[in-house]
């Protein structure tokens, strides 16, 4: 149950901390009063979306902090607490979000930071919340296929359901991926082959560019390489046309001439020594200018080969938009694995089928078990609803709840349809036939038994009974009532029938503060005194009469031998 509600700086609402008793509560005011802004400040703090319009025109940060008393037997509630980490040791729930200037929100439980979607999930098993024009909800699908599931009591079955269907949908995306994706790999096959062809067949190696060039480089100067190596050679060993001696062989005459006086000076030895020393030095020197000489290749046909290496391998540089030969080897690698046969990819396929198969095959037998348990569930139903009906004053009233077969989807195979008449004839869709008091009753009739299936601990009605009138409205009081003894039931009203059924009543007003000429919402609890007045303004309007005041009295005084 709500058992208090703190409000600061939201919209009309300067300063609001109030408290709130088990049973039926009474909320009323005169229309503009601020009910609705109440009722906002309330969703805000359950999870609805934030935005800057809710800071009031005092400025600075929105609160609004919520205490619940939460029955930790209930698994739903148990569960979105463990989920999320949040304590909860004496069964208080204090909720709270807190709204800055820019419209950025907070959101705390229990004094830990919670995103919104927690609150969301929260507040499901809190407080349901019915708004004045929640019954065009009859028009909506899955709030009647809801209605029908809470009867019938099909949440565990539809939890399973639920898992199930998701299952599917997902196989059944991967299914089709695959598919898609098998057959791009089919139609880019031959395109993909070809380029991965050109690349395999140029027989690419790490560093070959580079030793090309350099190749290059030394086969367009072939023959000045040569042509200095060929004289370097001559010098060497004297085989020039000049008839000049080589190196060696003058080197040779010197160390000669230094052995015939060695004996004479000691010391010409050592230089001959060295001399010798050069001529063996200059022998492995000429051995190599010999070699490279023999290999200085000439040949044109060469070169030419080199060049169109060379050319080949940037133009594949540039078609594939690489920037080295290992660039081009990645790519051919990479495309060796698309251009490669699709059999591991048939076979994930035909896998992924296999198990959209099976996954088919479950969600149906479950869509099938909730259509037998909601056929079974929609006569009952209709039945409850219509005695409720015939209690809100609608004797001739028809209520059928009719299942009809629908795509499949998060929610079963079924749609149902909720049919009336008031008349007693052949009912029709509810949405078009019933008015906007009977829609009303018909609301009632269905949260009153949402909330006995459900369990939910509070309950909020905002003009339930709009379009209500008379003995009809004092119907509608006794069923509100008889929901408060229960559960805590909050409904604001303009009638004075439901509101004279209240174990509490408070007032909603609005007043300009005479420090700041602002207009303010305000709330507070009446007193007995209070009460009747209140219910005789509702009576008579702004004249209060005795006959009004006495008809309150009366109202009051009969609501509590009830």
């Amino acid at each position: 149950m709500l058992r208090r509600l703190l409000v600061r700086n939201y919209v009309l609402i300067d300063s609001l901390d109030i408290e709130f008793p088990e049973g039926l509560v009474i909320i009323t005011g005169q229309t503009g009063a601020g009910k609705s802004i109440l009722l906002g400040a309330l969703n805000l703090v359950l999870g609805a979306r934030a935005d800057a319009s809710v800071i009031g025109e005092g400025g600075g940060n929105c609160i609004v902090e919520a205490e619940f008393s939460a029955d930790l037997d209930r698994a739903g509630l148990r569960n979105v607490l463990q989920e999320n980490d949040i304590d909860c040791p004496d069964g208080i729930l204090t909720v709270r979000r807190v709204v800055n200037p820019t419209g950025r929100s907070r959101s705390f439980v229990n004094d830990s930071p919670v995103a919104v979607p927690v609150l969301q999930s929260l507040s499901s098993h809190l407080v349901d919340i019915h708004s004045q024009h929640q019954t065009m909800m009859l028009s909506d699908r899955h709030f009647r296929l809801s209605v029908l599931d809470i009867y019938a009591g099909n949440g565990r079955l539809l939890e399973e359901y639920g898992t199930a269907y998701s299952a599917f949908v997902r196989l059944r995306t991967e299914v089709a991926d695959l598919n898609a994706a098998l057959t791009k790999a089919r139609e880019q096959q031959d395109y993909v082959q070809s380029r991965f062809l050109q690349l395999d067949s140029a027989s690419l190696r790490p560093g070959e560019l580079e030793e090309l060039e350099a190749e290059q480089k030394q086969l367009a100067n072939a023959g000045e390489i040569k042509d200095n190596l060929c004289q370097a050679e001559n010098l060497f060993s004297g085989t020039g046309d000049d008839g000049l001696r080589g190196i060696d062989s003058m080197l040779k005459e010197a160390e000669k001439h230094l052995s015939r006086v060695s004996g004479y000076i000691p010391a010409v030895a050592s230089l001959e020594e060295r001399l010798a020393s050069c001529r063996v030095e200059l022998d492995d020197i000429m051995s190599e200018v010999s070699d490279l000489n023999s290999r200085t290749d000439v040949s044109q046909d060469r070169l030419q080969q080199v060049d169109d290496r060379i050319s080949l391998l940037y133009g594949l540089m540039q078609k594939f938009g690489c920037r080295d030969e290992k660039s081009l080897i990645e790519e051919r690698d990479r495309l060796a694995g698309i251009a490669g046969d699709t059999s591991a990819m048939e076979e994930k396929l035909a896998s992924k089928s296999a198990e959209l198969e099976s996954a088919g095959r479950k969600v149906h037998e479950l869509a099938s078990a909730l259509h037998e348990s909601r056929s079974r569930a929609a006569g009952a139903l209709a039945g409850a609803v219509m005695e409720s009906m015939h209690f809100l004053e609608l004797p001739s009233a028809v209520f059928e709840v009719q299942l009809q077969e629908a795509e499949l989807s998060q929610t079963g195979k079924d749609t149902a349809l909720f049919l009336f008449s008031s008349a007693g004839k052949t009912p029709a869709d509810v949405s078009r036939c019933a008015s906007g008091g009977e829609m009303s009753r018909i609301m009632l009739a269905l949260k009153a038994m949402m909330a006995r299936h459900m369990e939910m601990p509070a309950m909020i009605f905002d003009e339930i009974d709009t379009g209500v009138s008379g003995s009809a409205a004092d119907k509608m009081g006794a069923m509100i009532c008889g929901m408060g003894k229960s559960m805590q039931v909050f409904a604001i009203t303009h009638l004075p029938q439901v509101a004279a059924k209240g174990s509490a009543h408070y007032l909603v007003s609005k007043e300009t503060a005479p420090d700041t000429s602002r207009t303010v919402s305000s709330i507070r609890r009446l007193s007995d005194e209070e009460r009747i007045m209140e219910v005789a303004r509702m009576l008579s309007g702004s004249v209060l009469t005795d006959a009004a005041v006495e008809n309150a009295k009366s109202l009051l005084y009969s609501s509590r031998t009830l």
